[in-house]
């Protein structure tokens, strides 16, 4: 099961609880995207590029042209065949001709380009960020949005140093019924928060033992690797089992743990830990799964708050009946977010609430095109993007080196640990060394 079906599964769970409608609670400022514009005139259109669009970014591909926001200038896939679909089904629908190309250098050039999506696996997120708001474009980076924290870091310095406008996929900053729970949390609907837990569960099957193998004649290898440094290619690694690599992925805590730490991170009202830890294993399978498919990590802050997360890959129940969840945990009740809604209770356990709305991308979308018309701050900017992701950063690097991370609470970086420390980034290939 992929990410978007899990997410759809978790929506239908949750609205078989009868979740009463949303309620307007101030939301206009917060939610910017909900206004959504009119049809664009085909000279008011962002021109984009989109990078990678196998399984989720085809999907963009297809939320962006709904929008009527843009053009779609350029297709860009390492995969022949996946260019050569999604081109396709874009000139059958968009009136001006999309190029397809396989390497996004090209998109970069084209000074009639205005933003970048990027959906390429995971080693790609921060470099392609980089080298594309140098390049003046604005960019829309798939979760998690780098490979290391020190990539997370050049990203934020590179929007910043450029102007640009930088969103992460984490969509959740944009639903309203999300944001509703959001801010009752703020306004102290359940007194003073004091711990979140978020989790997943899916059913994963086994990935195999990959073998050495000829490489396709419709794969560019060595492009899809970029900024990676070379490996030979097996024959079970395109397209989604590098997540479990860690030389290219970063297991289901980047892959999905993103999601639910962000709006825990949000909801707490906090930004860097000062104590990681986790724990769990590759207990199920028997296969080259390096990443564990068990794990729990917790997270401290230093104002007395926590948060955990909690990865079953191959156990699909989860707290609440929900595959996918956050909590959130105060003085004087409690918040459960699931799908896109959310349900409150009492200290009693009593529900006294619950709100609704929109899920998918729509409102996502719409919130970075129009931060690129009018340069305002997304509502997954890069800053809050960055400091989501290195939350499974340290997961990670805890679990890795078997040790309790004490971070610096001023920007989360291990203290007085070298083999942490050397997880902070990663060795390039030659010439692809991301700067700012």
């Amino acid at each position: 099961m992929n990410d978007i079906e899990t997410l759809d599964r978790d929506r239908r769970l949750f609205l078989k609880t009868g979740v009463a409608s949303m309620t307007a609670l101030g939301l206009t400022n917060t939610l910017r995207a909900q206004e959504t514009p009119a049809a664009a005139a085909p000279s008011e259109k962002l021109s984009i590029g989109v990078m990678g669009v196998n399984g989720r970014g085809g999907a963009i591909v297809k939320g962006m042209m709904a929008s009527g926001q843009v053009d779609i200038a350029y297709i860009c896939d390492v995969d022949e065949r996946a260019a050569e679909r999604v081109t396709k089904i874009v000139n059958e629908k968009q009136s001006t001709k999309t190029q397809s190309v396989k390497d996004f250098r090209r998109i970069l050039d084209d000074k009639s380009v205005d933003a970048l999506i990027c959906a390429a696996p995971n080693h790609w997120h921060a470099p392609a960020t980089i080298m594309a708001c140098g390049a003046g474009k604005h960019v829309y980076v798939e979760k998690p949005c780098s490979y290391t924290p020190a990539e997370g870091e050049m990203a934020v310095a590179a929007a910043r140093k450029n102007d640009r406008v930088v969103q992460m996929g984490t969509q959740r900053r944009s639903w309203p019924g999300i944001v509703e729970a959001v801010e009752k949390i703020h306004g102290g609907a359940i007194g003073k928060t004091l711990y979140s837990r978020t989790w997943y569960n899916n059913r994963r099957g086994p990935i195999g033992f990959g073998k050495p193998a000829e490489i396709p004649s419709w794969l560019d290898w060595r492009l899809w690797q970029g900024p990676a440094p070379d490996r030979p290619f097996k024959d079970n690694l395109v397209h989604y089992n590098w997540h479990w690599h860690w030389h290219w992925g970063n297991g289901e805590l980047g892959n999905n743990g993103v999601h639910g730490l962000d709006v825990a991170r949000w909801g707490m009202q906090v930004d860097f830990p000062n104590r990681v830890t986790a724990g769990g294993g590759k207990y199920r399978h028997e296969d080259d799964q390096e990443t564990p498919d068990t794990m729990m990590v917790t997270y401290d802050f230093a104002d007395g708050k926590t948060i955990t997360w909690e990865g079953l890959s191959w156990s699909p129940l989860g707290p609440h009946d929900s595959g996918f969840g956050v909590s959130f945990h105060g003085t004087e009740g409690s918040i459960v977010i699931r799908g896109s809604g959310y349900t409150q209770y009492d200290i009693r356990n009593k529900e006294v609430a619950s709100g609704t709305g929109a899920g998918g991308d729509k409102d996502h979308f719409d919130d970075f095109i129009s931060a690129v018309r009018d340069g305002h701050r997304t509502n997954a900017d890069i800053e809050k993007a960055h400091r989501s992701t290195l939350l499974c950063h340290l997961g990670n690097i805890a679990y890795r080196t078997g040790s309790v991370l004490h971070t610096d609470p001023s920007d989360g970086r291990p203290q007085n640990n070298d083999a942490a420390n050397q997880l902070w980034s990663r060795e390039y290939a030659k010439g692809w060394e991301p700067t700012v």
